[in-house]
């Protein structure tokens, strides 16, 4: 039983850790984010990451991601990847040359947001981005584990990547990443942590690897898991990479409230939404056998209700009403392991709401429904 500390209501779905309501943190957010930043500052803390983007006078700006950290001499950015010395920005990581990730074969078909209409799941776009009509069953799909990110969500399912980036490792250049690239592998897939702390290393495997299959006439996808906290420029590369090679770009849209989002993820949405609609106003209607953009978003329980998913599908549809939405179940991760898992009641609530604006809303992970 958690408790708000703000109006000190008491419940099953309010986070003891995050310490706040999502009433509070949307109708009273004086009080009640400083209370969530705690609660970010804490776990950033353990691995040796600071509490929010740096804002330094004087410092120099970093220009990787949406959060364009101004980093004072002696400091990180909000990634870890990036320090301050001497006045001049040192990159430990995220350079087409130093890239901090892990990365496996992953057989297809394979549990995947776009599970429902991707090439390697269903056989969408055969013959062209697809080696059969069905899921490709005996190819793989190389999956990139990023280890760093630009959000800091405190119920993150993939919270172990920040030992990758309090360790600096494991490294590999773009030029070695795109080398595990064989004639069994037809996509590769980008997440982690997230891309967007180490575009320039992503994208630029994704050039080679690309090259290299044109070369050899064999298919290769190009996809990205991602919060879809970057710069403006990359999310048009990595957009642009992806409808041309079959893949798909899959934001997980955390909330639509932005206090509700900083609450629970540490930065804005802002810079998400905006790259979102970029893309599918560029680039959507583009290819028609396989949707280039797709949506999802964590169901949270106490926080992610029908009203934020509402939200969510709202903003979608205003971009096209035909952009497939996924909602996830939750399952109770790294900080926030005080919460349920979603309910089935809840996930039918959402659903019902998503789908009064758009055509092709799923629910995923069902097996994890109460």
């Amino acid at each position: 039983m958690g408790r708000c500390r703000v109006c000190l209501e008491e419940s099953m779905t309010i986070s003891d850790y995050l310490g706040v309501c999502a009433d509070c943190i949307k109708e009273n957010p004086e009080e009640a984010l400083p209370l969530a930043e705690k609660a970010h500052s804490e776990s950033r803390s353990l691995f040796g990451l600071p509490p929010r983007p740096p804002r330094t006078s004087g410092g120099v700006s970093c220009g990787m991601c949406a959060n364009d950290c101004v980093i004072g001499d002696g400091e990180k950015g909000f990634c870890g990847l990036v320090i301050n010395k001497d006045g001049r920005l040192t990159r430990l990581g995220g350079t087409p040359d130093r890239g901090v990730l892990e990365w496996y074969y992953d057989p297809l078909p394979t549990n995947c947001v776009a599970w429902w209409f991707c090439p390697g799941c269903t056989g969408s776009g055969y013959p062209k981005y697809a080696h059969m009509p069905r899921a490709e069953a005996g190819y793989v799909n190389l999956a990139v584990f990023y280890g760093a990110c630009s959000l800091d969500c405190l119920f993150c399912q993939n919270w172990h990547y920040r030992n990758l980036t309090a360790r600096l490792k494991p490294m590999m250049s773009a030029e070695d990443l795109a080398g595990k690239v064989n004639k069994n592998v037809s996509c590769i897939c980008f997440f982690g942590g997230d891309p967007s702390a180490q575009m320039p290393h992503a994208l630029k495997t994704s050039m080679i690897a690309l090259e290299e299959a044109k070369r050899g006439s064999r298919i290769l996808r190009i996809c990205w898991e991602t919060n879809g906290n970057m710069k403006g420029r990359f999310a048009d590369m990595a957009a642009d990479l992806s409808l041309r090679s079959g893949g798909v770009v899959k934001f997980d849209l955390k909330a639509w409230d932005e206090n509700i989002h900083i609450a629970l993820c540490g930065v804005s949405n802002r810079a998400a939404l905006r790259n979102f609609s970029m893309i599918g106003e560029k680039y959507f209607e583009r290819r028609g056998e396989i949707p280039v953009l797709t949506a999802s978003t964590l169901l949270v329980p106490g926080y992610i209700d029908e009203v934020e998913v509402e939200g969510v599908a709202e903003f979608l549809a205003s971009i096209d009403p035909e952009i497939p939405y996924t909602l996830l179940a939750f399952y109770p991760q790294y900080r926030m392991t005080d919460l349920p898992t979603t309910s089935r009641r809840q996930a039918l609530r959402c659903r019902e709401a998503a789908e009064k604006h758009l055509k092709n809303v799923r629910i995923g992970n069902v097996h994890l429904l109460s």
